[in-house]
């Protein structure tokens, strides 16, 4: 191929992009629900109760998507996620203060049981295929796996490393991040195995990953970078500039978009999925520390909790939030 030729395809898909990302996704902030003070982590949509879910701390807090309604309810120590299981009839909270994993009946807010895990507890999620829940000990190094239909623990598996979110692909296989190795792992779910290791080249500390089904690929959230990776052979495809400090990503198929949050830029990137690639398509205003992220597929929006901050007091200290101003983000069309 002659050089004008490579020259002219790369100006038209430069055009491409370039065209898509300035017609944007018509996402923007819709609405602000206040809540209580405290930290958070993950956050969830749960449809069959028709509730936004948040890992608050000490406490799941609920909101009501019909009335806007806030609530509280299964007290802990450093909560990490809230997932609905056994169709949305409990809730299973990670309680990284006890190294557990506890069930909340949804219509009494009564624990159910509690289960032993790893050492910190971190993301949870559910396999279809095997019926067992997966969780991520973030300290320990394991997955500590969980069948809901009797809350006992069924076994292990040994993957290594600060574990963050998994992506499961349907056929009894999960994705895991691996933070501190910038790496994804791939596990045998029934084999209690790990069968490969992914390195992510231009990802450092991957937190968020979603699998995009049709297209059999991953999607990793970095710290100022998303990587799609083909999930069959661990290549890295693309490497997306994305702001810094994202802690969640979100998937959503019909759309074929992904969400990635970034609490220190105060943005959300929007990228298209379209024939194997992703093109950044929006970086959207949000707020400083909207990190962590949850999807409701029915409506196409989104949910980003955060609070204001003031910046720290001393050289490399922490900021810390101001009192009263903790609220989760309502992002959408």
């Amino acid at each position: 191929m002659s050089v004008a030729r490579i020259i002219a395809g790369c100006l038209a898909t430069l055009a491409i992009s370039t065209a898509a990302q300035a017609a944007g996704s018509g996402y923007h902030v819709l609405d602000h629900v206040a809540g209580p003070d405290g930290g958070w982590d993950y956050v969830r949509v749960d449809q069959k109760n028709n509730r936004v879910l948040v890992a608050h701390g000490t406490s799941v807090m609920a909101i009501d998507l019909a009335t806007k309604g806030v609530s509280s309810f299964g007290p802990g120590q450093r909560l990490h996620d809230a997932m609905p299981v056994n169709g949305g009839s409990e809730v299973l909270v990670t309680n990284g203060g006890t190294n557990t994993a506890v069930f909340i009946d949804v219509k009494t807010g009564a624990t159910v049981a509690t289960v032993d895990t790893g050492k910190g507890p971190d993301a949870a999620a559910f396999d279809a295929k095997t019926g067992l829940i997966l969780v991520m000990d973030h300290a320990g190094g394991q997955v500590t796996l969980i069948d809901p239909k009797t809350h006992k623990a069924v076994g292990t598996i040994e993957v290594g490393g600060d574990l963050e979110a998994a992506a499961v692909d349907g056929s009894g296989k999960a994705f895991i991040n691996v933070e501190n190795k910038n790496e994804i792992v791939v596990v045998d779910i029934a084999g209690r195995k790990v069968l490969a290791r992914y390195a992510l080249s231009g990802c450092d500390g991957p937190t968020g990953l979603a699998y995009d089904a049709a297209d059999k690929l991953l999607i990793a959230a970095c710290d100022g970078a998303t990587d799609v990776v083909d999930a069959r052979t661990g290549k890295v495809l693309q490497t997306l500039p994305t702001g810094k400090g994202a802690d969640g990503i979100a998937y959503d198929p019909r759309q074929k978009l992904a969400f990635v949050p970034a609490g220190r830029a105060g943005t959300m990137a929007v990228i298209a999925l379209a024939g194997g690639k992703g093109t950044l398509v929006d970086t959207v205003p949000t707020q400083l520390g909207a990190r962590t992220i949850a999807l409701d597929e029915r409506t196409g929006r989104v949910y980003l909790p955060t609070a204001q901050y003031v910046p720290a007091t001393t050289p490399g200290g922490r900021p810390t939030t101001v009192p009263g101003t903790f609220q989760v983000l309502v992002v959408g069309k």
